[in-house]
């Protein structure tokens, strides 16, 4: 088994027959599920604001510090756990992309901004007066689903995409990128890319995809994320690099080929130039 399991809903739900939807205070959440502190991924959208305590959230080998006020939003697949303080106290949510979308149809999960995996952190910081606001939301949709009254799911969907909406506006007070002309190309270009990268390393096969010039796609990349398009492909590559290596059971030779690479010691100059050591020696670091 992967040091680094995947937990699917239903590992929380118990009983509950519903695999598509979870949410708990986050004291009450550790009382059955204190694995959770130990690193580990889910296959479905997760969401987390954090009320009470301290400690520190390590999302994909980044570092982030836990106050009352901080959210989190994470996508299926990143690798994340929690290092907290006794008094810890908050709300998570996991839902499926499934059921989001066929909820709403007219809108998908993805057309939230702030979920893009280009540019932006997991975090947003909340203050007091904003925390109170959006709180009331949480313990709305959490006394939902302990409940069983009539149109429970329409009240929880709506409860859900409320919070979504104000993280939304949140962010784009915060954030430029959401307003800039080129904003639809780098997501479009982050679709692709989660899409094609263990195949296509080229930049010049995402251009030509999204019906521009690889000089215009390099002019977005370094002017929304101050990058080249060679740099994005790049750090996708190395950070699924890095998930893989968390599965001690898969040898480097089998990443690197996973990965798309014919030449192994290329994949490992590639990855020692980006992260400052070899594949094996960040493996043993993670133990």
């Amino acid at each position: 088994m992967s040091k680094y399991p995947i937990y699917s809903i239903q590992r929380f739900n118990c009983n509950d027959v519903n695999s598509d939807f979870y949410i708990n205070t986050f004291k009450n959440h550790l009382v059955d599920h204190s694995f959770v502190e130990e690193p580990h991924r889910h296959n479905s959208y997760v969401l987390v604001i954090f009320t009470k305590g301290s400690g520190t959230h390590d999302i994909d080998f980044d570092t982030f510090k836990i106050q009352p006020g901080s959210m989190f939003f994470m996508q299926p697949g990143q690798i994340h756990h929690w290092s907290l303080s006794d008094d810890i106290d908050g709300f998570v949510v996991f839902y499926s992309q499934e059921m989001y979308n066929l909820y709403f149809r007219q809108k998908a999960i993805e057309v939230y901004p702030f979920y893009s995996s280009m540019g932006n952190s997991p975090e947003m910081i909340f203050d007091a007066k904003e925390l109170k606001e959006i709180e009331t939301y949480f313990y709305n949709m959490l006394e939902e689903y302990q409940g069983n009254k009539i149109m429970k799911q329409d009240k929880i969907m709506n409860l859900l995409d409320s919070i979504h909406i104000e993280i939304a506006r949140k962010y784009n007070e915060s954030n430029i990128l959401e307003t800039h002309s080129y904003n639809v190309k780098i997501k479009d270009f982050d679709a692709l890319l989660e899409k094609y990268f263990l195949t296509e390393k080229a930049p010049s096969f995402y251009a030509s995809q999204l019906h521009i010039t690889l000089k215009h796609l390099n002019r977005v990349c370094n002017e929304i994320l101050k990058k080249t398009t060679t740099q994005v492909i790049t750090d996708r590559i190395i950070l699924e690099a890095k998930r893989m290596l968390m599965d001690k059971k898969r040898t480097v030779n089998e990443i690197a080929t996973a990965l798309g690479f014919d030449d192994y010691s290329y994949f490992v100059r590639l990855f020692k130039k980006h992260t400052a050591m070899t594949p094996t020696t960040f493996r043993v670091s993670k133990k």
